[in-house]
């Protein structure tokens, strides 16, 4: 009986799955992963989910941060850290910790895991082949030090990567004209490569399992929300501290023509299947209005 409980529930799982394998098969998602979700664990378990997205042929660029690596280097090298409303504020010596840190460490760990898991994945930065353009932020109204904004992404780098059948795993550093190294915030990054790359989706795994209306209530986590709603959201006061860079990437993202935007915890074993498979998802989905939802969606969803 029990056996075939397990055989009904995982058909009834095929069925819900088969209609999104069907229209995603072909499309790009662009993911970014957070230094926080990188632990051994949180790795392996994103690198699985990324092979079942592979083998439906989903094609997958994956975007990587490492603030707390970065941290605790600095830490470990007697460099101070300063942040400023979610952002590092990025010093020389500061500079070549974010090196370290996102092109080894972090960088090192993501492939090592896709090759343990028999994925292609080559990784890379926006300074290699020039794939992110970018310029030194004004030090008004707030000095960041090296940092960066985005000017232009040269999508062609990673189309060929992808034609090549490879996984780019890309860390957030940049260039300058002049090849001046800077630090661009990862969230920023990972939403100009989607809009670029004409994604279908941006996936940011987060530390709580998706947008909260109360930051305080862990389970207060929303389904669904449009533009319309994050603006809400903002004069709530809801969207405090590191969430604010993602928000800022949400919307350039949903401007720059891509359709959807999740968020999704990264503790889930298979939070970020259950969002892309499901009706009823597992983080937060996030578009431009109500009218860009498919029927079955906007029956799943729970509008805040």
């Amino acid at each position: 009986m029990t056996g075939d409980l397990d055989r009904d529930t995982a058909m009834a799982a095929l069925a819900q799955a088969l209609p999104y394998i069907r229209l995603y098969r072909g499309k790009l998602f662009v993911l970014k992963v957070g230094g926080a979700s990188a632990s051994p664990d949180s790795i392996r378990r994103l690198v699985e989910q990324i092979g079942v997205l592979s083998e439906f042929g989903i094609r997958i660029v994956l975007v990587h941060g490492g603030g707390p690596q970065a941290t605790g280097l600095a830490e470990r090298l007697g460099v101070p850290t300063t942040m400023i409303e979610g952002r590092r504020v990025t010093s020389p010596e500061t500079l070549e910790v974010a090196v370290m840190a996102l092109n080894g460490t972090v960088n090192t760990a993501l492939l090592s895991a896709c090759r343990a898991a028999g994925l292609p994945a080559i990784g890379l930065s926006g300074i290699d082949a020039g794939l992110v353009r970018a310029s030194l932020r004004p030090p008004l109204p707030i000095d960041f030090g090296e940092v960066g904004d985005v000017v232009s992404v040269d999508g062609s780098v990673i189309e060929r990567l992808l034609d090549a059948g490879f996984l780019p795993v890309i860390s957030p550093l940049a260039a300058a004209d002049d090849g001046r190294i800077l630090n661009v915030n990862a969230d920023t990054v990972a939403s100009a490569l989607a809009a670029a790359l004409s994604a279908e989706k941006l996936v940011f795994l987060t530390d709580t399992e998706g947008l909260l209306e109360d930051p305080r209530d862990a389970g207060s986590t929303i389904s669904y929300v449009d533009l319309e709603g994050l603006e809400a959201l903002r004069e709530s006061g809801a969207l405090q501290g590191g969430i604010r860079p993602k928000v800022d990437a949400t919307r350039a993202a949903l401007a720059g023509g891509v359709r959807r935007v999740h968020m999704v915890g990264h503790a889930h074993p298979r939070g970020l299947l259950i969002e892309i498979f499901t009706n009823e998802g597992a983080g937060t989905l996030i578009v431009r209005s109500r009218a860009d939802l498919s029927l079955a969606e906007q029956t799943a969803t729970v509008v805040p």
